[in-house]
């Protein structure tokens, strides 16, 4: 029998109007087996996501103020959805819980999973299907770690004898029981896992939009849809903020080789974005598959002469930096001179003493922190194979009038990184789509 796992996200699931349109999806094609629930979302632009007036619950119960009228806000909200559904979905002992553990344990993770744990439950018995609980399936070591093998086997445990199934996104839980949470969006992770330990030939994320874009339609005016994309591709654009897709998500399946299919809610007619391990030869042929920023980085630059014959350099520059628990992003180098580059907010507090460090441990010649640089990636297959397109970009981004302050090219040949000051980093892109990705 063939699998698709589907997975829904919070504008996909924000009132019954919604749910009806995605239980609509699911019952078109009865391959659709199980289903994936983020909390209700936002109806309209002024509205407040559930899984926000839950974390506003917890902050109030901790500082001992009174958290009920925002709880109360929560369970309007699902009783509307239940009424809209005409379901007999009773809520007085799901709520009695919540409360209980607001008035005794604080658990931020927990609250905060409630949302797609009671959305899920509603939307199983909409379906009439099973609920599974990924409390008792996703696993969590006890530092935070998915344990991704222990939780394949207990998916595929808990799945296996089931034709159907609803399952929560977003949480699971550790050794000893505790609710832990994947980071925001994390839900998309929760699919990626099920469509793996269910063997599913294809794994489809419904969100509010039809796809991935090739660039930030709040930057450039109607970017093309990306019709297909690699997985390094679309791990190299979320890292840069392409926020349609949770960048850890495509992992369990590009380890199953599971293709993954972006489709809309509101419009499920479009094909959407097909993500798969390599393109299709059809396709016809592209300069670039799209560019995206992102902002707030800082570049320590280390000069010292000689560098490369002093063995060790790099090692130890780095060291300091790992010392304070910093990631770097990028280390662009040439003969005698290296840089750092990371995300300003990890330098918070220590950026000052690593400086120091530096001078003190390296004794360079000149050290000059950066601040306020947008990194933008320009991605592609196509870029391995098209001459001129470093070319294209740094004359689209001078022609802008827009200074680089960085150049960094990925050994796979499929992406460039350059550097811009913060305020050009929107004109940079605009001007990059503009000379090489529009239809």
């Amino acid at each position: 029998m063939e699998t698709i796992v589907v997975k829904f996200g919070g504008t996909s699931l924000a009132d019954a109007n919604q749910i009806r349109k995605a239980a609509g999806i699911i019952r078109e094609n009865p391959a659709r087996r199980y289903v994936v629930c983020s909390a209700p979302g936002k109806r309209s632009r002024e509205d407040v996501k559930v899984t926000d007036l839950l974390y506003r619950c917890q902050t109030l119960a901790e500082a001992g103020e009174d958290f009920q009228p925002a709880l109360d806000e929560v369970r309007a909200r699902f009783e509307e959805i239940v009424r809209d559904l005409e379901l007999s979905f009773q809520l007085d002992v799901e709520f009695a819980i919540i409360r209980e553990h607001l008035e005794t344990r604080h658990e931020r993770d927990y609250m905060a999973s409630r949302g797609e744990y009671l959305n899920s439950k509603i939307i199983a018995a909409y379906l009439c299907f099973p609920f599974v609980d990924p409390a008792e399936t996703v696993c969590f070591e006890d530092n935070g770690e998915l344990d991704t093998e222990r939780t394949n086997h207990r998916l595929f445990a808990a799945l296996a004898p089931l034709d159907n199934a609803v399952i929560a996104g977003f949480y699971g839980a550790r050794c000893d029981g505790v609710i832990h949470t994947f980071s925001r969006g994390g839900s998309d992770i929760t699919g990626s896992l099920v469509a793996r330990a269910t063997g599913a030939n294809l794994y489809e994320n419904w969100t509010d939009v039809s796809g991935m874009l090739a660039a930030d339609p709040r930057i450039v005016d109607n970017p093309r849809r990306i019709e297909y994309i690699s997985y390094q591709e679309l791990r190299e654009l979320s890292y840069m903020g392409s926020s349609v897709f949770h960048e850890d998500a495509m992992f369990p399946c590009q380890r199953a080789g599971i293709p993954i299919n972006i489709r809309n809610t509101n419009c499920p007619e479009d094909p959407g974005t097909m993500i798969v391990a390599s393109l299709p030869r059809i396709l016809p042929p592209r300069q670039i598959t799209g560019v995206a920023g992102h902002k707030g980085f800082t570049s320590i630059q280390v000069e010292k002469a000689l560098m490369n014959s002093e063995i060790g350099f790099g090692a130890r520059l780095l060291k300091i930096f790992a010392d304070h628990g910093v990631s770097f992003e990028h280390c662009p180098s040439g003969i005698d001179t290296m840089s750092v580059i990371v995300h300003g907010s990890a330098l918070a507090g220590c950026k000052d003493k690593i400086m120091q460090e530096i001078r003190e441990q390296l004794r360079p010649d000149a050290l000059i922190a950066e601040e306020h640089l947008a990194l933008i990636a320009v991605v592609g297959h196509g870029m391995s194979y098209n001459k001129g397109v470093a070319a294209a970009i740094f004359a689209a981004v001078s022609d802008a009038g827009i200074n680089i302050r960085m150049i960094d090219q990925g050994s796979s040949e499929i992406n460039i990184i350059i550097a811009v000051e913060e305020k050009d980093c929107e004109n940079a892109i605009r001007s990059i789509y503009s000379r090489l990705a529009e239809d």
